[in-house]
């Protein structure tokens, strides 16, 4: 269960924000309202959220969960492969001691976002893309180690981040599209297969029972209400312009 999330407001700079999604800039206003719709649902689950100040000088920030990986039993800074995203460690660490006594750092060589890794239980799979190479990829297995938890890699094809088509529900279901409905690694897990055109929402978050997902999506949330969870909506349309998903918005733990 999920008692607490961490959260950043987007400032006006995310505008200049990364993207390869070609839907056009996100409309700061409509993001500030999407991004309060956003913790109203993490409130609705259960969960106290602190919300962090924007940061304009780093147009990415709101996505606050590729900066740190939090365990039950520590935290991991990681170290972004977006350049322009590596500042954003600084402020986390700060934050991030108020609520852990352990707390380990990703380093260079190693490079590794938090949106690549998907905890199930007490292992992490860990997606090895553009932004988390594989020896960033040892250095979390090393710190979870320490931890007493488990790791292992997974190779992505096409994907921006292990967590843009996946995500696990608990109770041993696991959403997944794309290359994944097929990777021998998840075959052990009941896959609820998201249609391609729905893609996006594979990005969606259990929290405490109910699933969160993107507004929009029908079939998907049909598909997860077939499982018996609860789900909760939220637009996140100017996120989407940005690669982010409803995961990338908070650092739960």
């Amino acid at each position: 269960m999920f008692k607490k999330a961490i959260v950043r407001t987007p400032g006006k700079s995310i505008v200049q924000g990364l993207s390869t999604a070609g839907l056009g800039l996100p409309d700061y206003s409509k993001a500030l309202l999407q991004h309060q719709e956003y913790i109203k649902a993490l409130e609705d689950c259960g969960v106290e959220v602190l919300v962090l100040p924007p940061d304009e000088e780093f147009p990415d920030s709101t996505f606050v969960e590729d900066v740190a990986l939090l365990t039950p039993h520590g935290a991991i800074v990681t170290n972004p492969g977006a350049p322009s995203r590596k500042g954003e460690t600084t402020a986390i660490k700060k934050v991030l001691r108020d609520f852990f006594f352990n707390i380990e750092e990703v380093i260079d060589p190693g490079t590794v976002e938090a949106g690549d890794i998907m905890m199930v239980g007490s292992h992490f799979y860990i997606g090895i893309s553009e932004r988390t190479n594989k020896n960033g990829a040892e250095q979390i297995i090393g710190f979870l180690g320490k931890f007493g938890l488990t790791g292992s890699v997974i190779e992505l094809e096409k994907v921006l981040h292990l967590k843009t088509g996946l995500a696990y529900l608990e109770h041993n279901n696991l959403v997944a599209c794309g290359e994944f409905i097929t990777n021998q690694e998840f075959q052990k897990y009941n896959l609820l297969e998201i249609p391609e055109d729905e893609s996006y929402a594979a990005n969606c978050i259990w929290v405490n029972g109910p699933v969160i997902l993107p507004k929009g999506y029908p079939r998907t949330r049909a598909i997860i209400q077939s499982y018996g969870y609860e789900t909760k909506e939220v637009n996140v349309s100017e996120f989407q312009k940005l690669d982010g998903g409803l995961s990338c918005l908070s650092l739960r733990f």
